[in-house]
């Protein structure tokens, strides 16, 4: 049984989850032009910071609709993947990786990345918290599958 309490700290580590990933895809979206001349034969750097904002838009969309911890993991491999890519490529220049360019950036110059770092983060932390309540709540209240219904039908006979 949820409390109030906890329903709403759920909808707060939600809320800090889908604002993230909102500016996550806007950053991504608008910074995607800067990046489309930086290309392999097969991909740009272009088209993966859109692939980016769509995953993190359709990760939101998912959040908001059904918020289960399995929407909430996802949400947090796509928030903590792109703070991982961000840092990562500003701080170490390991080159292009098969179809994937070189996305050395070291620069921390235009404001956007650091919000959009920040934001990564932090929705990220938030993401994995509110996995592990919903995965949590989801054990207590007993609806972990027709499988706990199965048992349960059965203790009582």
């Amino acid at each position: 049984m949820s409390t109030p309490r906890s329903v709403v700290f759920q909808w707060v580590l939600t809320v800090i989850v889908v604002v993230g990933l909102a500016i996550q895809a806007l950053v991504h979206i608008y910074e995607a032009p800067a990046f489309a001349g930086n290309r392999t034969s097969v991909l740009s750097e272009s088209a993966l910071f859109y692939a980016e904002a769509i995953a993190a838009i359709v990760v939101g969309v998912a959040l908001l609709v059904r918020p289960r911890w399995y929407t909430a993991a996802a949400a947090f491999v796509v928030t903590a993947a792109g703070t991982i890519a961000v840092l990562l490529y500003t701080l170490v220049d390991i080159g292009p990786i098969g179809p994937i360019p070189g996305m050395y950036d070291p620069y921390w110059a235009p404001p956007v990345k650091v919000i959009s770092m920040i934001a990564e983060a932090v929705a990220a932390v938030a993401a994995l918290w509110l996995a592990v309540l919903l995965y949590h709540r989801r054990r207590r209240s007993g609806s972990a599958g027709p499988a706990s219904r199965d048992r349960a039908l059965a203790a009582d006979s």
